[in-house]
């Protein structure tokens, strides 16, 4: 439910939900659609110009990135189960949800979009760096079969 106002939302207050389970990102990018267009031209068109017809929508990977939290299980063991190919009966996709809240510290969602039939595509670990005082960041790209915006 898109709440209305002048200004927009600050972008740092966000929640995902791995199905039922909440789970916490420092990042999400990538949420976006794009819809293929073929260009079409018959021969007895009288103008020199093809019309323009719309063919399949492709939703991008989405990506989140998050500090490690010493909790394997939530992205190692989803991916686990995930890669042990298409007869897995386990590589079902999940639905994500990520609500961007209020800024009043309410609680109340003021946009969710919703990923379909998301999968795990690509897992990787921190880098580590003897000299740094960056935290530590693990990434985790989903691909999705439909992202919707409520």
């Amino acid at each position: 439910m898109a709440v209305q106002r002048q200004y927009p939302y600050n972008q740092f207050n966000f929640q995902v939900k791995f199905g039922s389970t909440q789970a916490s990102f420092q990042e999400v990018s990538g949420l976006g659609m794009e819809i293929h267009v073929s260009e079409y031209r018959t021969g007895d068109r009288t103008d020199n110009s093809p019309i323009k017809v719309l063919g399949l929508t492709k939703h991008s990977d989405v990506t989140f990135k998050r500090g490690v939290i010493g909790d394997p299980t939530t992205l190692y063991g989803w991916f686990s189960s995930m890669s042990g190919g298409a007869g897995n009966a386990s590589n079902a996709g999940m639905t994500v949800t990520i609500n961007l809240m209020d800024d009043t510290n309410s609680g109340t969602a003021v946009q969710t979009w919703v990923l379909a039939n998301a999968r795990p595509i690509k897992l990787t670990g921190p880098t580590f760096n003897g000299k740094a005082t960056d935290v530590a960041i693990e990434e985790l790209v989903l691909t999705t079969e439909g992202i919707t915006q409520n």
